[in-house]
């Protein structure tokens, strides 16, 4: 990892080049994923042949992309009663948490009596994206899904990435079908969101598109945002520790470490404190727990390419730099931490005090896991349910509101010069037959006909 120092003399220099762009953003990365999103648009189901067969190592024919009813009832089969109660527990969870953001239909009146509203209704087919990789996760399959059910869709379609056996992890399968897929297809990276943007032989396209994933499903979400919807752009993940002497330094090395061994190699891993003598013990503590690690060198990896402990002047500053780095997870273990959260502006979940590790909100804790990275929490909050639901305004006048609306209407039409928007109301209020003229009201008042006055007979 890179130690960094208030008071080394290219401190500055070295805060830019921790706060450069992150992968999210390569142009070689955005480049190779046109081509692969272009290949795909062409050539549908076989570009999705060659490109498993190319980066996954599985070949496989076109029939055997969707994953069969057999292969999940032999997923439920092999679960063991651990695993489905940490399903089901976390399930629940989400559930909970998810319903209770759910937006509900609503109407009032406005101050000419028109009824205005809106009301939300599920899309009708949202497509998945679970990372696959060198782990099976399948908390982010009910990290997603469930929001997806609890919206109400009623067409859940998820891709995932196989193995070289053309397989699924038994246990991804039984979190996909538990949580509430409706159709599971080995299909991953840029490739998998491409089919679902544009659809091809076997996946019919969907109406958006959610999920995190590595740096090119991220670029496959930006490049085709438009083709179809999409809900942020969640890549490989991130975690600052913005901590003060009173933090366990175990525990910060635990939780950098923990986020570092997804695999990648891409993940970024800060800790932000004033505290000299914490950042040392960190930094022991990071070098004692590393070995015992099974997927040592995966983390190993990470920590080299995006591992930072950075001591700062004043804790000021640390709050400083963590709302310009926006990360993805941000733990604060400091004095009054609740008060520091309050200060922390674009991180995308916030874990407080000492006994809450990002773990927790990965596994069970009902917000979901899939969150911004790259910067992107400056500009994107994490997953919520109301993303599965589409907005629509409502709005019902009578005659009476209409006719109160009639001078405002008119006046702005006139003023923008678009005399069909204003006949297009006032037309309402005219008698069949009526041949009156586009504009009916003069300075916000109705033109009344003029008076016929019958002359007298001259005698």
């Amino acid at each position: 990892m890179r130690i960094v120092r208030h008071s080394d003399p290219d401190f500055a220099d070295q805060l830019r080049q921790l706060t450069a762009p992150s992968c999210l953003f390569d142009p070689n990365i955005e480049h190779r994923t046109r081509r692969i999103i272009d290949a795909v648009r062409e050539r549908r189901d076989q570009a999705l042949l060659e490109f498993t067969e190319r980066f996954d190592g599985a070949k496989l024919h076109d029939e055997q992309l969707p994953i069969t009813t057999a292969e999940l009832m032999s997923a439920s089969l092999k679960a063991d009663e651990a695993l489905r109660q940490a399903v089901q527990t976390a399930r629940k969870n989400i559930e909970a948490f998810s319903r209770r953001s759910l937006r509900k239909n609503w109407s009032a009146r406005n101050a000419q009596g028109g009824v205005v509203g809106e009301k939300f209704d599920p899309f009708q087919r949202v497509g998945i994206y679970i990372p696959g990789g060198t782990a099976p996760l399948a908390s982010t399959a009910l990290m997603t899904i469930t929001l997806a059910k609890v919206a109400g869709c009623p067409e859940i379609v998820v891709c995932t990435p196989a193995k070289k056996t053309g397989a699924i992890s038994p246990a991804l399968l039984f979190a996909l079908n538990s949580a509430g897929a409706t159709e599971i297809y080995r299909v991953g990276g840029a490739q998998a969101i491409a089919a679902m943007a544009f659809g091809t032989d076997t996946i019919r396209r969907v109406q958006k598109v959610f999920g995190p994933g590595n740096a090119y499903v991220v670029a496959a979400k930006r490049l085709l945002f438009g083709h179809v919807a999409v809900d942020l752009l969640p890549g490989p993940s991130e975690i600052l520790v913005l901590a003060d002497d009173t933090a366990d330094a175990r525990y910060v090395a635990a939780d950098l470490l923990a986020q570092a061994e997804h695999g990648s190699g891409h993940e970024r891993v800060w800790l932000v404190t004033p505290s000299a003598k914490l950042l040392r013990s960190v930094q022991s503590e990071i070098a004692r727990q590393l070995p015992r690690l099974p997927r040592k060198e995966f983390v190993r990896r990470a920590l080299e390419n995006s591992g930072w402990l950075i001591q700062v002047k004043y804790l000021e500053d640390a709050i400083g730099l963590t709302n310009q780095l926006a990360p993805e997870h941000c733990e604060i273990m400091t004095r009054n931490a609740d008060a520091m959260a309050q200060q922390i502006k674009t991180a995308g979940a916030i874990f407080l005090g000492p006994h809450s590790p990002t773990v927790l909100g990965d596994y069970m804790a009902g917000p979901s896991h899939v969150l911004p990275t790259g910067g992107a929490g400056a500009s994107f909050a994490g997953l919520t349910v109301d993303q599965f639901q589409r907005r629509t305004s409502v709005v019902e006048y009578t005659p009476g509101a209409l006719d109160k609306s009639l001078p405002l209407v008119e006046k702005l039409a006139e003023v923008e010069g678009l005399s069909a928007h204003a006949r297009s109301a006032t037309i309402r209020m005219e008698r069949p037959g009526s041949e009156s003229s586009v504009g009916r009201r003069t300075e916000g008042k109705r033109q009344k006909a003029p008076i016929k006055v019958r002359k007298s007979p001259r005698r």
